[in-house]
């Protein structure tokens, strides 16, 4: 039986499949289960696992509806005996003490885990993201920028970031003192940069924070917090530089065993495209593609919010999307196309007129878009989709029966192609591509129609 080393929680469907990338490709057996599995789901699938994953929606919740869904993952993952739990961010870190709050949910973390100690591992080299002297820089086009004055995520519809040092961001949502390990202190000893943290630890201070700028940093804090875990339990904050840190460190201590070469996973005839991102970058792929063929089916997402009216838009974007497949064309059903399609502004207006809380307008879009999907596969039985879009893919995936996923193939760094594993036969089998809204290159779903890199 092979040693069961991490456990993580993710905030939402891409993030967590973007953990489980960063895993899989090192070596490190991983399993993802959406939703709320049971214990002897995750039991039965332990055997061949290194690691275990839950994707959840948290990263769009209130501190309320946190309370009632962490406590119980967060225990489950706890159960199962690692080292390490993870809870797995964005890699932009945004959220907000009213919605996504990383700082409640390390609150939560402490309480029910019960660790000796928290880290924060946030940057990601590979992704442009990086973290200096504790201040959050993203790159955008050939620039990068900190997050507080980023031309995205400053002004995130939901979660804008007003603050680029995490230390501050974070003690905006949770009182726990954070102290920073920074890039000059990676630069110590081995044993030097141990009793830092060590110090760092017996100051009071309940979460540690890390400098990345390089592979070279994740690879000095990977091999730290794995010397730590033998002795301590670590509650863990972050996005996937974490996994890519303890993954690329067991993989060269031979703690796993060298991964299987991943092969392209070939073309397949039809590809159905989900998009919820208001995106620029998925703007560009979604006109590519449509360059290259794809049939454009924009949502009146206006019409998916109400209720009265969801049912008619949902039948109408099903029966034009059967009619290009049976045409045997790809199809692209996009809630927007960019940050500034009139749908968006609409949308917002029937929102107010409604009186729905606007926090709840992915999440509603989102599940509508899951429906349609659902009809479409079940009336075709096409084995390859392909969802845009981080609340998109938590939500709409969740119509689908879905209870785990593995990793097929890596297509783009934070965008895999995926095996799936359902109860339903419909559904079982189905291959199934995510990504960001930022993510991917301009034909990446070209990529994933030909499954190849």
């Amino acid at each position: 039986m092979n040693p069961l080393l991490f456990a993580f929680y993710g905030d939402d469907f891409t993030g967590s499949a973007d953990a489980m990338e960063a895993l899989t490709i090192n070596g490190v057996k991983t399993a993802l289960f959406l939703g709320h599995p049971t214990q002897e789901r995750l039991q039965a699938e332990l055997a061949d696992l290194n690691a275990v994953g839950i994707s959840g929606v948290s990263r769009t919740m209130t501190p309320e509806q946190m309370d009632a869904e962490l406590p119980d993952q967060l225990s489950l993952l706890n159960s199962l005996g690692t080292g390490i739990v993870h809870y797995k961010v964005c890699a932009t870190f945004d959220s907000s003490p009213t919605i996504g709050s990383i700082g409640h949910a390390a609150d939560i973390a402490f309480k029910v885990i019960n660790p000796d100690f928290g880290v924060i591992v946030q940057g990601i080299p590979l992704l442009g993201r990086y973290i200096a002297f504790g201040n959050h820089f993203t790159v955008y086009g050939d620039d990068r920028f900190r997050l507080d004055r980023h031309p995205v995520m400053s002004k995130h519809p939901i979660t804008p970031m007003g603050e680029g040092d995490l230390r501050v961001h974070f003690n905006m949502q949770s009182e726990k003192n954070v102290k920073l390990i920074d890039l000059v202190h990676l630069t110590e000893s081995d044993q030097a940069l141990s009793e830092r943290f060590d110090r760092c630890i017996e100051e009071g201070n309940e979460i540690v924070l890390f400098d990345t700028l390089d592979d070279t940093h994740l690879m000095r804090i990977g091999e730290l917090l794995h010397k730590k875990s033998q002795k301590k339990k670590i509650f863990g904050l972050g996005s996937s530089g974490f996994e890519y840190a303890m993954a690329r460190y067991w993989r060269r201590e031979g703690i796993v065993s060298e991964p299987e070469p991943f092969g392209p996973a070939g073309p397949v005839d039809q590809l159905i495209v989900i998009s919820g991102s208001a995106a620029a970058n998925t703007a560009e792929q979604i006109r590519y593609a449509v360059a290259q063929g794809f049939v454009s089916i924009p949502l009146h997402t206006d019409r998916l919010v109400d209720d009265a009216a969801a049912e008619e838009e949902r039948n109408r974007a099903i029966s034009k999307g059967l009619e290009a497949l049976s045409q045997e064309k790809n199809i692209i059903i996009s809630a927007t196309i960019g940050p500034d399609d009139p749908i968006i502004e609409k949308t917002r207006d029937t929102i107010n007129q409604l009186g729905i809380d606007p926090s709840e307008t992915g999440p509603r879009i989102a599940r509508q878009q899951g429906l349609i999907l659902r009809e479409l596969l079940q009336e075709t039985g096409l084995g390859r989709v392909c969802v845009a879009g981080g609340d998109t893919c938590s939500y709409a995936l969740r119509q689908l029966d879905i209870h785990s996923l593995k990793l097929l193939m890596p297509i783009a760094p934070a965008a895999p192609l995926c095996d799936t594993a359902s109860d339903n036969p419909t559904f079982d089998g189905l291959q199934v591509a995510s990504k960001g809204g930022q993510i991917g290159a301009p034909n990446y779903f070209l990529q994933v129609l030909e499954g190849k890199v």
